[in-house]
């Protein structure tokens, strides 16, 4: 007799639950997620929790005593090498059956007023908020980076680019300055982020708070969470404390992909512009003189790679119900686990790259020298000198360049005053008035660059206050960082302290 399919999954699937599969593809996977992410913040959650109920006058100290010494004894080295049977349906509820079983019945008590579903949200935030803190102070450090790069490259003369041609001098100071800037509005955006990830949802319980008189206030500061999300339904329905740190990353993603675009592009052979250390290049199996960039190329790759994963974020919670539901909890969670912790790994790659590379000045400067790139300041020269309109100076120079390029020329060395003179006398119906000096100098690339000494500007005298700007940017960003660090360590030792008091002296 054939076998129908129904009757195949049933006995492969089983009958009770879990499923075979849903164990396979679901459970087990968010249990051992929850094993590593989110056990040290259920015990805190736990502690804090049991401190308030007492407080409160809800749980009696003696019995709260029993429960505190067996969330202190739970064996977290052993629960975190355990593998998920379906003895119980998550992490949580075998926790507590550890607890109930240590200290009795009482231990039921714990949960009153108390849902997993307040509890989940505020596990994420605990868990969220230490990777943002983590990934900030990656980002501090390339940043502590690119101001000594800012530093060191303030002499250093390269053409900078307009639509990928060739523009107007600058400096690799200049532009590992915008990189800075560029940075820490990422960093800025991902501290509103934590602000955002760094509000509580305990006491909302399941939806709709409880009829016990517990303070939602008091678990806010024994977590040390800086706000309380105050409508419970939002507590356990918004979602948006994740799809905004989603955003930033991604955000932050995108930005530093197309530095490392330009970093590919500047590192061949044509451009000439650096050479990585020997610790990040690759050889060829085939090509002997191989010096491959590989350890940018993946960078690269991997900065799509965060967009990507805070991209799931984003369509993960797109069309969902504004409720408690799984598709914004444990599926969804360690996508953006995984973008924050690549962004930090490449925050810390790209510091060690550039902080290590050959930077080739000279040749930068003599592609300056040679470029088209310092025309904009002849123009400039001839509106202050001569009094010309700047769109008539524009005129005289763009004839100018056409007619040198007519000839066959490719550098602005071979532009010669006679040359000037003769577009100046067809557009503007005179000579020009510089001489042979002042027009070599407005050709310099580095005078190009000196001169622009306005705020923002390449010239080193600007570079030199702005560096100080950014350093004292830095202390405070350094400072806001230790903050919170701080902050939460001392949240954990202060309900720890309760906790021993209270475990010693019974």
């Amino acid at each position: 007799m054939k076998i129908s399919l129904r009757e195949k999954i049933i006995k492969k699937e089983g009958t009770i639950f879990p499923s075979k599969t849903y164990t396979s593809m679901v459970l087990e996977p968010a249990y051992d997620e929850a094993k590593q992410q989110f056990l040290d913040s259920m015990v805190e959650i736990h502690q804090a929790h049991l401190i308030m109920l007492v407080e409160q006058g809800l749980v009696e100290k003696e019995e709260a005593v029993k429960i505190a010494k067996a969330v202190s004894t739970l064996d977290m080295d052993d629960i975190k090498r355990r593998s998920y049977t379906g003895e119980f349906e998550d992490l949580f509820f075998e926790v507590e059956h550890s607890l109930i079983e240590d200290a009795g019945d009482i231990a039921g008590n714990l949960h009153i007023a108390r849902s997993r579903n307040d509890m989940g949200i505020a596990i994420y935030r605990m868990t969220l908020r230490k990777k943002l803190l983590f990934l900030i102070e990656k980002g501090l450090t390339l940043r502590e980076g690119l101001i000594e790069l800012t530093d060191e490259h303030k002499e250093t003369v390269m053409i900078g680019y307009t639509h990928t041609q060739q523009a107007q001098p600058t400096t690799l100071s200049h532009y590992f300055n915008a990189m800075t800037d560029m940075l820490t509005r990422d960093i800025y955006r991902l501290q509103a982020a934590y602000k955002t990830v760094n509000r509580s949802s305990m006491g909302a319980a399941a939806l709709t708070t409880s009829g016990f008189p517990i303070n939602r206030e008091r678990m806010k500061d024994l977590l040390g969470f800086e706000e309380m999300i105050d409508n419970a339904w939002d507590a356990v329905a918004g979602a948006d404390y994740i799809a905004e740190t989603a955003t930033a990353v991604q955000l932050s993603a995108l930005n530093l992909g197309r530095s490392m675009q330009d970093f590919l592009l500047w590192g061949t052979q044509e451009y000439g512009a650096f050479l990585l250390s020997a610790p990040y290049v690759q050889i060829s199996s085939i090509m002997p003189q191989k010096r491959n960039p590989v350890s940018m190329e993946h960078m690269r790759a991997l900065l799509s790679s965060v967009a990507g994963d805070c991209q799931t974020v984003l369509l993960m919670l797109h069309n969902t119900p504004f409720g408690d539901i799984v598709d914004t909890e444990d599926d969804m969670q360690p996508y953006i686990w995984k973008a924050i912790e690549r962004l930090g790994g490449i925050y810390d790659l790209l510091t060690a790259v550039l902080l290590t590379m050959e930077v080739n000045k000279e040749t930068l400067l003599k592609r300056a020298k040679e470029s088209f790139a310092t025309v904009t300041e002849l123009a400039d020269t001839i509106v202050r000198k001569e009094g010309l309109s700047f769109r008539q100076a524009h005129h005289v120079v763009s004839s100018t360049v056409k007619e040198l390029m007519n000839t066959g020329k490719t550098s602005i060395e071979s532009l010669t005053l006679e040359l000037l003179n003769e577009q100046s006398k067809k557009i503007a119906g005179k000579e020009s008035v510089l001489t042979e000096e002042e027009l070599k100098q407005c050709l310099s690339p580095e005078y190009f660059v000196q001169i622009r000494d306005l705020q923002g500007g390449p010239s080193p005298s600007r570079m030199e206050k702005t560096i100080k700007v950014r350093l004292k940017e830095q202390e405070e960003l350094v400072k806001w960082l230790k903050e919170r660090q701080e902050d939460l360590t001392t949240t954990v030792l202060k309900v720890k302290e309760i906790i021993k008091r209270w475990t010693e002296h019974e």
